[in-house]
């Protein structure tokens, strides 16, 4: 099932479960889906099971939201405590949309407890109190953690369950019958051995072909690169590791202490759950990782850097990330947020130490590199989420592994393949006659319909968002490759075939990097040739209504131009085209000018463009010295981050 199909079956109102491997889109269409309902007035209730998946999508624990907090079973008493309690069941009954993150990780008793309490504080007989209720996760992941039986004077449970330990084993679960949306798409690993060796260990079928891939990432301690961050098991190992390297730096740290405001336990359990330390100790020379996502400063959870230096003023971190692009790195926030209001928020730099962290930490990122050793591995998945961290097997360092690293769980595996047939079954739900069903399902939350647009498609406003893309599924890498494509010369067409993705996508990751100041024009440049009179002609109307839409011009011109076209000319819309007939295209005017023009950089072309330009020469005579157009120079200064630090193109004289 695509993302989009299973974003289609959420809007017809059903009880979900949203599932598909490491870097399928499960959080990306979560936030579409978020965006959707909040663009018609709906504010869904979002909820994780763990304080980390919590603090990821900008909600809260499923047990704070629900009152269950850390109780294990309920007996008359809490539940009624609980049920009378005025601001939990405010907060049930507002509810229309209830969306439970890494649902692999919780227990089934307390999916049947949330159930009860929805139930119970609804005065309704249905699951969940008649809630559509999101469950988002997958069973191959880390599980949830099987604590020992209670022993003489045992809590007696008002829901008595057999012994189970997966939270699809609830009852509630099966009264819910969640339709199944398993999503088959892949946005983080674009290496194919590796594709193919995660997914053996996902079915069960890693083998001795498998193994030897494995066995070429094997490097010793002394051998593995410095630059890249340890996936370790254990917090002890992973706080010794950047305790131990960071104090064999030179110098005194620099201390960042996190504030917090709101309630007290909501505060608390966004620090727990946050990835940056509470006090956060840097110095030149330390690496870092990015523990949130901001793509337009150009970061996600997840990238890699290094602390240059401390800026003379703020005192903020100067980090430079791996492609080379600095950042002046300050603090943001973390909140818990319902109906638009904010109940806590703690403020921290969105950095952490990044020479170890934890596999169960890593989760929900996407690295380019990492040494791992999954000797320690004790659990069923925990080997399979280290890995699939990594976009690709030659990012993987291995320092060693035991019999479990390779190993998912045994009844999972039998679930998986029932999971995978539902959603097969489902995928019709997604059709053309599902347009009713999501009107009518926004009615009944008390929304608002949204009118459709010329093209067909409903006008949805843009909302900001309270949680991030999924960093790592999506995000600046994939644009990235995307125009690595482009820029080698093929088509929208032929870059839409190679990555499996709708022209549609491709145009999107490429205004996205334009929204970024990462889209040098002469990158895409080739994208009008042989239309160089209709895309002038183009922006002739977009210049005309003063306007980036493109409704207006499409009516403007009459839909002389599909919608795609009219998107690549706006992507062009700084450059300038010839009105004559385009045999003797603009390309091929500026190419006879500047022998350079269009031709790919090199790093010691790069380091030359870096000296000039800090020796204060014009961009006029930067220009000339590389025979480019001052434009292409503008470009690839940007590109550098060298127009990103406040510093100004000299002017010419």
């Amino acid at each position: 099932m695509t993302q989009s199909q299973a974003l289609s079956i959420l809007k017809t109102g059903a009880n979900v479960f949203l599932t598909g491997e490491p870097g399928s889109g499960k959080t990306h269409t979560v936030n579409e889906y978020v965006a959707y309902l909040r663009a018609r007035g709906i504010e869904p209730a979002i909820t994780a099971s763990t304080g980390i998946a919590a603090t990821h999508i900008g909600g809260m624990t499923i047990h704070s939201w629900s009152g269950i907090g850390i109780k294990t079973k309920l007996d008359k008493y809490d539940f009624n405590k609980i049920a009378s309690s005025r601001h939990i069941a405010k907060r049930v009954l507002r509810a229309k949309v209830l969306i439970i993150d890494e649902v692999s990780m919780l227990h089934p008793e307390a999916l049947s407890m949330i159930d009860a309490i929805c139930r119970e504080i609804r005065r309704s007989s249905e699951p969940f109190g008649g809630i559509q209720v999101v469950l988002v996760g997958d069973f191959f992941q880390l599980p949830p953690i099987v604590k020992t039986k209670d022993g003489i004077g045992a809590q007696r449970s008002l829901i008595e369950e057999p012994s189970a330990r997966f939270s699809y084993d609830s009852p509630a679960w099966g009264l819910a019958n969640p339709t199944v949306c398993y999503i088959t798409e892949q946005h983080r690993q674009d290496d194919g051995d590796f594709l193919l060796l995660l997914s053996a260990i996902r079915r069960n079928a890693f083998d001795s072909s498998h193994l030897r891939h494995i066995e070429t990432r094997k490097v010793e301690r002394h051998t593995a690169p410095d630059g890249a961050p340890k996936l370790l098991s254990h917090n002890a190992d992973v706080d010794r590791v950047n305790n131990e390297i960071l104090a064999g730096l030179p110098g005194e740290p620099h201390v960042f202490a996190m504030s917090s405001q709101g309630h007290d336990a909501l505060a608390a359990a966004l620090k727990k759950g946050c990835l940056s330390p509470e006090t956060l100790y840097l110095k030149v020379g330390a690496a870092v990782m990015f523990t949130k996502n901001n793509p337009k400063e150009g970061f996600v959870n997840g990238t890699l850097g290094a602390v240059e230096e401390f800026d003379a003023h703020s005192g903020c971190p100067i980090v430079k990330i791996r492609s080379g692009r600095r950042i002046k790195v300050e603090t943001m926030d973390w909140a818990v947020e319902e109906t638009g209001k904010t109940l806590a928020r703690i403020t921290q730099l969105p950095l952490r130490l990044a020479w170890a962290i934890t596999v169960h930490k890593s989760q929900g990122m996407s690295l380019d590199e990492a040494v791992m050793d999954l000797r320690g591995v004790l659990e069923f998945g925990q080997g399979y989420v280290a890995l699939s961290r990594l976009r690709r097997l030659s990012g993987l360092h291995l320092l060693g592994w035991n019999g479990r690293a390779f190993q998912v769980h045994p009844e999972v595996l039998a679930k998986d393949a029932q999971f995978r047939a539902q959603s097969e079954q489902a995928a019709h739900m997604a059709g053309d006659k599902s347009a009713a069903i999501h009107e009518r399902f926004i009615r009944s939350c008390g929304g608002k319909i949204i009118p459709k647009d010329h093209d067909g498609l409903p006008k949805t406003p843009r909302v900001p968002r309270t949680t991030p893309m999924d960093g790592n599924s999506r995000g600046e890498r994939r644009w990235e490759d995307t125009l690595e494509l482009v820029r080698s010369g093929k088509t929208i067409a032929a870059v839409a075939e190679m990555r499996g993705r709708t022209e549609g996508t491709i145009l999107r990751h490429l205004e996205s990097l334009l929204a970024l100041g990462r889209l040098p024009a002469r990158d895409i440049a080739h994208l009008a040739r042989g239309s160089e009179q209709a895309i002038a002609g183009i922006h002739d109307a977009f210049r005309a209504l003063d306007t980036d839409k493109l409704f207006p011009v499409f009516e403007k011109l009459g839909g002389a131009y599909s919608y795609d076209k009219l998107r690549i000319a706006r992507l062009l819309l700084n450059e300038r085209f010839p009105r004559e007939s385009p045999a003797q295209s603009g390309f091929g005017k500026v190419s006879e000018r500047h022998s350079n023009a269009y031709r790919p950089w090199d790093k010691a072309q790069d380091e030359k463009l870096r000296e000039l330009f800090m020796q204060g020469s014009s961009v006029v005579d930067i220009a000339k010295a590389f025979d480019r157009t001052s434009g292409a120079i503008k470009s690839r200064l940007a590109r550098l981050g060298l127009l990103y630090r406040g510093i100004s193109p000299a002017s010419p004289p």
